[in-house]
């Protein structure tokens, strides 16, 4: 069985990404396609302003499937998927439920928020399989040498590490997990979207840009906001002492 990917949309404005392929949710290629193509109608979907992305059962992700790595596929398939989650216009929060480990771990990664489960495990499984995998985003993330700690060990992790390190930002019990993480993704989706999405953008590149590019990012990006209508509603709305409604224009 190839397993499945399950889109589901809660409330209007957020969207739930659930893998399913036990007994690890491990990537088939068959899995990778619809990931790329759920992700690219919620690209396209301007409806939605938040995603959570989890795994069902006792496993978050383990990565690409080894099975069709070693027959050559599937690896490059998983590459395109972490491009297309973290590039995606709106923020997407990782619910880590359990075991991730390996391309899973990366997967993490490459979304905005991440919050988990206590009784989650954290693995950077490149070199317990002869590979290499999160050496580029986990030590942007925590640091290196606490990165380096996970990289050059390939030993679990748990949660409460994790969170002390700060790849996770929540811990939860594993039957409050989902729940927690569609909150969170509904108050992301409330605030004002174009404003999101640009905060997004920018938080990206911060770490990469020298001050002077990031002004000029910075100067672009409140220049178009400020002429936002939702910039004007949220004024209206401070001012009559009432929620802003915000339309992505």
């Amino acid at each position: 069985m190839a397993g499945t990917v399950e889109l589901s949309r809660i409330g209007g404005r957020v969207a739930l990404v659930e893998l399913d392929n036990p007994p690890m949710n491990a990537m088939s290629a068959d899995s990778c396609a619809k990931v790329l193509e759920i992700f690219g109608t919620l690209q396209d979907d301007h409806e939605i302003r938040a995603v959570v992305l989890t795994g069902r059962g006792k496993a978050f992700c383990s990565g690409a499937d080894l099975k069709e790595a070693r027959q050559g596929e599937g690896v490059s398939a998983f590459g395109r998927v972490l491009e297309r989650v973290a590039g995606l216009r709106a923020p997407v929060i990782a619910a880590v439920n359990g075991h991730c480990i390996g391309g899973g771990l990366e997967l993490a990664l490459c979304c905005d928020l991440r919050i988990s489960s206590t009784e989650a495990k954290f693995v950077c499984a490149g070199v317990n399989v002869g590979l290499m995998a999160s050496t580029y985003r986990l030590p942007r993330l925590i640091g290196i040498s606490r990165a380096k700690a996970m990289l050059l060990t390939g030993s679990p992790f748990d949660a409460a590490v994790m969170e002390a390190w700060g790849l996770v930002t929540a811990l939860h019990a594993p039957e409050q997990l989902r729940d927690s993480a569609l909150v969170l993704a509904e108050r992301i989706a409330s605030r004002a979207p174009l404003s999101v999405e640009a905060t997004k953008r920018f938080a990206d590149r911060a770490v990469d840009m020298a001050p002077g590019e990031a002004r000029e990012m910075m100067v672009r990006e409140l220049s178009a906001l400020q002429a936002s209508r939702d910039h004007q509603e949220a004024i209206s709305a401070f001012i009559e002492k009432r929620e802003p409604v915000f339309s992505r224009s």
